[in-house]
């Protein structure tokens, strides 16, 4: 069993007296990549803030790697790296210089560190141009260069896709899967892209109104969400359709969905054979990551 890196218990926090957490608990272990969604307001920045320290802790306890966030915040904070949307970077600098500004905040930082976390994010042919000259998805590796310089195994992101290009999400995913596979990095990232978090997040916490609504495997989740719907490939949808009645809704002209008990869709198919339609597959309709987010919260627009 990995290591829990990442423990949020039952935390709560209150802004004039609005409770904005009412007993967020979630947990990251060694090369999870956790998903945190909610809708506007659902109180996950306010979260990641009580993570980092930014924000004190009305009630409940952050722990990372066994250390307490409030009694013991140094040594908690020691190998955690962030970045809150966009990285702060020097733009008139080139790429090396602002890693080796960020080196001196942090003891026994190496050359040879510096040179490895360079490779690591891919930047190795463009380390030396000035930060202006990048891209924004150059920059977004940049800033998780940074984030990672001091070796933490934990990396929490907020919103870091904003405003990227097809191409620097894209880095930017493979980038994340590779820290966590061979670093053995626990990520935390928040973001509004939910198709780009399906494609990388192993974990997902749903948040609504302040409040864990769903806490699981990814694919779990998406299990859920699409339990007791089906779809069935037959050679007339429209015929098919009219058989089996309001429980189905053609896809297309061969492929229906229906919405039933698992012990039922064999009386389906039956009814369906003795109508002279030819049935050719069947299969569990899995929901996607949006799919099961609008089922979990309602479909509230998404921060």
């Amino acid at each position: 069993m990995p290591d829990i890196i990442l423990k949020c218990d039952n935390l709560h926090k209150s802004f004039r007296k609005k409770e904005i957490l009412k007993g967020v608990s979630l947990e990251v272990r060694s090369g999870d990549i956790l998903g945190f969604i909610g809708p506007n307001g659902a109180g996950k920045t306010t979260t990641i803030k009580l993570i980092l320290g930014l924000q004190s802790i009305g009630s409940g306890n952050v722990s990372i790697n066994g250390f307490d966030i409030k009694n013991n915040f140094e040594k908690a904070i020691a190998k955690v790296g962030a970045i809150i949307e966009n990285p702060d970077l020097y733009m008139y600098m080139s790429g090396y210089d602002n890693l080796k500004l960020i080196s001196n905040l942090y003891p026994n930082i190496s050359i040879s560190r510096i040179d490895e976390v360079v490779k690591l994010v891919g930047l190795d042919n463009r380390i030396h141009d000035k930060v202006s000259k990048y891209s924004l998805g150059m920059r977004q590796r940049l800033g998780v260069a940074q984030a990672i310089l001091h070796k933490p195994n934990l990396l929490i992101l907020d919103e870091p896709t904003n405003g990227l290009d097809p191409e620097g999400i894209r880095d930017l995913r493979n980038l994340l899967l590779k820290l966590a596979k061979e670093e053995k990095m626990g990520i935390l990232i928040s973001s509004h892209n939910l198709a780009e978090l399906e494609s990388f997040c192993n974990k997902v916490c749903i948040i609504k109104n302040g409040s864990v609504v769903e806490t699981s495997n990814l694919e779990d989740v998406k299990k859920q969400a699409s339990e007791g719907n089906y779809v069935i490939e037959v050679d007339n949808s429209k015929k098919a359709r009219m058989v089996i009645g309001d429980i189905s809704s053609a896809m297309d002209n061969t492929h229906i969905q229906v919405h039933s008990d698992k012990e039922d869709i064999p009386s389906i198919v039956k009814k369906l054979v003795l109508q002279d339609i030819k049935v050719y597959s069947i299969k569990e309709d899995v929901s996607t990551l949006e799919e099961a987010f609008f089922k979990k919260t309602g479909g509230n627009v998404i921060d």
